[in-house]
């Protein structure tokens, strides 16, 4: 996101939205258009703003790249999975299904490995060598990953998710000192009153912008959106490399004979905790019915 260029949505609550602009943060109501076409602006929003009635609305949503729902947030660049190698343990199966809907929304997905001072997270960084998904082992106190982050975060627009407890507030706290006290002037600048625990705020950190994302200890997956079983093989890169190398067009990579993808697993070339991550996730999306999408 050009931030020098473009309008963006800051922040939205109780039918007002607080949009970045050249001239500062605007105040600002959506037209009625929205409402009838049932679309909801969101924090990440790039918008037009037009003036109605001698205040400020916006008009027009530019095009999204993504939206997601819970939190509500569009044009998410990079999605950093935060998991700590201790206290709480990490789960396979979770980072797995939230990088999954990272790539499936065109999202980036980093894994961010934190406590490394306290065990070692290089088990756990193994699982991921062969999927094409960066992996950053960080220690807020030395310092260590913190560039590399930073430099992921410059001119993009970034979600931080994670269980309670993974050391995201120390993390953020370390690429930014002065993000407590910044999100707290933002929230009473913008909030007036109408802060509730699932508002979005978007702020300004190492050149990009991170969203704020209070009362979610990480994505809600159940509001995400499953992903189709036939597309959840693009939502595993290693898995996604063999897509048209099976014997049988439309291969789940489950049960058939000539797959591809099973004989990649049987040569190290996928990782075995990666591929059993995608079994159970695509037996879940089976079990979905169209109308419960």
């Amino acid at each position: 996101m050009d931030m020098e260029q473009t309008n963006y949505i800051v922040k939205g609550v109780g039918g007002f939205y607080y949009v970045k602009t050249a001239d500062g943060v605007l105040e600002c109501r959506a037209k009625g258009i929205f409402r009838k076409k049932k679309i909801t602006p969101v924090a990440g929003d790039r918008v037009r703003v037009e003036t109605e009635g001698g205040s400020p609305v916006v008009a027009e949503i530019l095009p999204r790249k993504n939206v997601f729902v819970r939190p509500p947030i569009a044009n998410v660049d990079n999605f950093f999975i935060v998991v700590s190698t201790v206290e709480p343990v990490p789960s396979t199966l979770v980072t797995d299904k939230l990088s999954a809907i990272a790539v499936d929304k065109d999202a980036q997905p980093v894994i961010v490995i934190t406590k490394n001072d306290l065990h070692s997270g290089d088990e756990f960084a193994a699982l991921y060598a062969q999927s094409g998904i960066p992996v950053i082992r960080v220690n807020a106190a030395t310092g260590e990953g913190l560039d590399e982050i930073r430099a992921r975060l410059a001119g993009s627009l970034s979600v931080f998710s994670g269980n309670s407890g993974v050391g995201k507030s120390t993390l953020l706290s370390a690429l930014s000192p002065d993000l407590n006290l910044e999100t707290g002037e933002i929230s009473r600048k913008l909030g007036r009153g109408r802060h509730t625990t699932r508002d979005v705020t978007l702020f300004e950190v190492c050149g990009g912008l991170v969203a704020d994302t209070p009362g979610f200890a990480s994505l809600d997956m159940a509001s995400a959106g499953v992903i189709d079983k036939e597309n959840l093989q693009f939502a595993f890169p290693e898995i996604a490399r063999y897509f048209g190398q099976c014997r049988f067009t439309g291969c789940s990579h489950i049960a058939e004979t000539g797959c591809a993808v099973k004989a990649a697993l049987e040569r190290g070339e996928i990782g075995r905790s990666r591929y059993e991550s995608y079994t159970a996730l695509y037996n879940e999306a089976k079990e979905w019915k169209q109308w419960e999408r």
